[in-house]
């Protein structure tokens, strides 16, 4: 069987094709959230005339308005320039274990206009002292503004080399047939098969055809982890099949060793307060609700989701959204080191035998 002809994924659903066969574990059904209601009650006692027993509701508390923030984090960050610049040594001077490899490869996925380009582009803007558009973002599409595989290497400050660190681009996830990346496609990307450049079609699935086709990928060809990337704003209203979708995805990624990290990006549009000051995000109980509603979504624990806030109409930088982007690009890079780990006893035991 030609192990090409793949599902192709469009916010869960997959698109049918008559030489796909059905795995042999069945995807996860979607997940419902639902909630109840209850009432609690107390006898009391009419004290005026003790004739007679009445069931009356007990009391609820009153508050004046909606508890949006916490006194404290529920994450420790230092909001400060010390610890940005911190961050920023720590980024620029990273490098992998692996003296094989001189950059680290991760893939950046998720839905049509999740925020993976404007990442890419926020990231550098940090090195770069100023807003910049690095990598080309979409403003009003809905389908995929990105739809080739695009590798940006991450540079550093003026008068610096370039990062130990390569972010991926690639198609979104679409909402319709003709937008989808297929999963053959995406697992073709994480083995390092695809050429830099490809252009994706759900009709034409990467293979040894495809000009520029990687039949041998190195080490260095490989991605190192994979980072999805999701919209907290839009989270309760995705395809009901998304969850499938990815815990699927995950399943297979997984399989080839590759660890995953997910970016809640917008997080400024789900809170007021970020939305004036990033730094309370981690104060904010809209946010940790949808960290966790993430979670769920994409079957992961929330220790491995890192809330993001992008630049979008900025012009300038501020250095509380510097610490958050800079704190999610070392999240990431914590888990490409375990992919070099979990590499290096393997790779010593191939040249023993």
């Amino acid at each position: 069987m030609d192990s090409r002809k793949s599902v192709g994924f469009s916010f869960g659903r997959p698109i049918s094709s008559s030489s796909f066969v059905p795995l042999s574990n069945p995807s996860p059904p979607a997940l419902t959230l639902t909630s109840s209601s209850f009432t609690i009650s107390s006898q009391t006692q009419n004290d005026s005339t003790k004739e007679k027993k009445r069931e009356k509701p007990v009391g609820i508390p009153v508050f004046t308005g909606f508890q949006s923030k916490l006194e404290s984090q529920w994450r420790d960050v230092q909001w400060t320039e010390e610890q940005k610049k911190s961050l920023m040594k720590a980024v620029s001077s990273y490098r992998p274990s692996c003296k094989d490899v001189p950059q680290a490869r991760v893939l950046l996925l998720g839905p049509v206009r999740s925020g993976k380009s404007s990442f890419i582009s926020s990231v550098q803007s940090v090195f770069n002292g100023r807003v910049t558009n690095r990598a080309m973002v979409g403003s009003s599409f809905n389908t995929s503004f990105t739809k080739k595989l695009q590798s940006f290497n991450i540079r550093g400050q003026k008068g610096e080399d370039n990062t130990g660190l390569v972010l991926c681009d690639i198609m979104g996830l679409g909402d319709g047939e003709t937008t989808g990346l297929t999963l053959h496609d995406i697992l073709s990307v994480i083995k390092g098969q695809v050429p830099e450049g490809h252009k994706f079609s759900p009709d034409q699935p990467v293979g040894t055809e495809t000009a520029g086709y990687v039949k041998t990928p190195s080490l260095r060809d490989r991605i190192h982890c994979v980072a999805f990337v999701v919209d907290a704003s839009k989270i309760s209203s995705y395809h009901k099949g998304f969850g499938s979708t990815f815990k699927q995805l995950r399943e297979f990624i997984s399989e080839l060793g590759v660890h995953q990290v997910a970016l809640l990006t917008h997080v400024d549009q789900i809170c007021p307060e970020t939305a004036k000051d990033v730094s309370n995000v981690y104060k904010s109980l809209s946010v940790r609700e949808t960290m966790n509603k993430t979670g769920a979504l994409l079957g992961m624990s929330t220790s491995y989701i890192v809330p993001v806030k992008n630049y979008a109409s900025e012009l300038d930088l501020d250095v509380n959204t510097d610490v958050l982007l800079l704190s999610a690009v070392d999240h990431i890079l914590q888990y490409v080191d375990m992919f070099f780990q979990d590499y290096a006893p393997q790779h010593t035991r191939s040249k023993m035998v």
